[in-house]
């Protein structure tokens, strides 16, 4: 293997020579997937280029520590198409989605390159990775575990700023995307455009609880409705005014190294 190679983390940037080198000692290859949406006034809409980074960071964390780890491009569209009505949004059709992940997949699978671990940034990619990946399960005994971004991160989110501060700053246009955009890619926020917190709104009387469900009583329940409906910017709960690039900065930093531990674990627990 070359200086040169070694070097690489992306499958885009190997040659046709180096692949065949590389791949051929079975790496660990990360799937990175995520959407284009509306994040908010103030922040990028394609989410997916902070699951590419991520992803990065990982595999070279991963690889420095002897375990080989490589980056497939990024699908840039989510297969739920939360924002359609939103102007900018692009998604692909659920059928779509499973469609194209199934290709990515079996393009891998096809030579023997079974150690895929998907980095995901969006929701309505969940179902989907899953149906997607128990069917390679069932019919080749491939595990394929997906990291679910944003899910890890709102579970550290009260460790680096406090719980109190975290209910306050949490939701969808706040943290915990804004505050890693404003790590990872600062150019790309614009600071005059933040708002503050989203007022409380309501579905046939019911309170907004979440993207896109409502409080009825005790009770979470979904309800089939634009977003606009929900947050008319963007920005479903969460005061986007208290994200900062150093709560940005912690939990890529506690992401990537969480990341590159489990590469670690699954490469010694996969076959």
């Amino acid at each position: 293997m070359t200086v040169s190679s070694q070097r690489k983390i992306r499958i885009g940037e190997l040659t046709g020579g180096e692949a065949r080198e590389i791949l051929a000692r079975r790496p660990v290859i990360l799937v990175p997937l995520g959407s284009h949406e509306d994040q908010g006034p103030h922040a990028p809409m394609g989410d997916y280029l902070f699951a590419e980074r991520i992803a990065e960071l990982i595999a070279e964390r991963s690889s420095s520590r002897g375990t080989a780890t490589l980056v497939a491009p990024v699908v840039p569209f989510g297969g739920a198409n939360y924002f359609g009505n939103m102007a900018g949004g692009i998604a692909l059709a659920p059928a779509t989605f499973r469609a194209v992940l199934a290709d990515v997949f079996a393009c891998l699978l096809r030579h023997d390159l079974t150690r895929l671990i998907v980095i995901n940034g969006h929701d309505g990619n969940v179902p989907i990775i899953h149906e997607v990946a128990l069917e390679i399960y069932r019919t080749r005994k491939a595990l394929i575990p997906s990291f679910y971004l944003w899910r890890i991160a709102d579970s550290l989110l009260p460790s680096v700023v406090g719980a109190e501060k975290a209910k306050k700053t949490s939701g969808h246009g706040a943290d915990a995307i804004t505050s890693v955009a404003m790590h990872l890619r600062p150019e790309l926020i614009r600071e005059d455009l933040i708002p503050g917190p989203p007022s409380p709104r309501k579905i046939m009387g019911m309170p907004v609880s979440g993207v896109p469900t409502v409080k009825f009583e005790e009770a979470e329940i979904a309800v089939p409705v634009e977003f606009d409906e929900l947050a008319s910017d963007g920005v479903s709960s969460g005061d986007p005014r208290l994200c900062s690039a150093e709560t940005g900065a912690a939990l890529v930093e506690r992401i990537t190294e969480l990341g590159a531990r489990f590469v670690q674990h699954y490469a010694q627990h996969s076959s």
